[in-house]
């Protein structure tokens, strides 16, 4: 098997700066973790924020540190360090290779879209806590075995929330469930189509910040070389 990934971000309109930070560690027993961290607000602040609580939750993975235990260390060091004052949504999406497992953590409202192997869609919405506010905040935890054609759509909540002043809110799932109709796209296409549409509703002005990671679970290829591509306007 292999796993494909891919990101696509938009900052706020008339922002210069994305309060979203996304990071990438790969786990010393085998496999990869991406990490989505939305901070309070927008802007430079909100940056401060998420890269306070993404730096922290790459760390403790980077050490060996299982998904669950990090989201609480980086809410236990978010809470010490602005006296529970400040918040933020954190997302932890893991192929762990050690349990041949795809495992996903949650500390935000908004939910996880799963694609199964057989194209159907699993929406992990249980109640769920940001960091940084209450004290002993824990994670809503998700793990699946790793099987080709699983997706997983992780996003912030500006996808979430797009198009919410003109009209309906943006059913992500069902646009997914479009997407899927006929077989499961590329994570690339994935995440192009689902941030494109929200532009079209927000009109090219998002309100709010808005990041999708989409990862997917593919056939090998015949080769082992792994590839890395990156896009960033400046």
């Amino acid at each position: 098997m292999k796993v494909e990934v891919a990101v696509t971000k938009a900052s706020k309109w008339a922002a210069r700066e994305s309060g979203d930070t996304l990071e990438m560690v790969e786990r010393p027993h085998g496999g990869i973790s991406f990490v989505l961290v939305d901070g309070q607000r927008s802007g430079r602040a909100a940056k401060a924020i998420s890269n306070l609580v993404a730096r922290k939750a790459i760390s403790e993975l980077a050490e060996g540190v299982r998904d669950g235990a990090a989201a609480r260390a980086a809410h236990d060091y978010l809470y010490t360090h602005r006296s529970g004052q400040v918040s933020a949504t954190l997302n932890i999406a893991s192929v762990d290779m050690s349990s041949n497992t795809l495992v996903l953590s949650r500390n935000s409202q908004c939910p996880i879209v799963l694609v199964t192997p057989e194209r159907t869609i699993d929406v992990l919405d249980d109640p769920s806590v940001q960091l940084g506010v209450h004290r002993g905040t824990k994670p809503q935890i998700t793990e699946v075995p790793l099987e080709p054609k699983l997706a997983a759509i992780v996003y912030t909540d500006g996808l979430k929330m797009a198009g919410a002043r003109s009209g309906p809110v943006y059913d992500i799932p069902e646009t997914v469930r479009s997407l899927i109709e006929e077989d499961v796209p590329s994570a690339t296409e994935l995440a192009e189509a689902l941030l494109q549409r929200a532009l079209a509703l927000e009109e090219d002005r998002p309100r709010d910040d808005i990041s999708i990671l989409a990862l997917c679970i593919t056939e090998k290829d015949e080769d082992d070389v792994r590839r890395l591509t990156v896009s960033l306007p400046l």
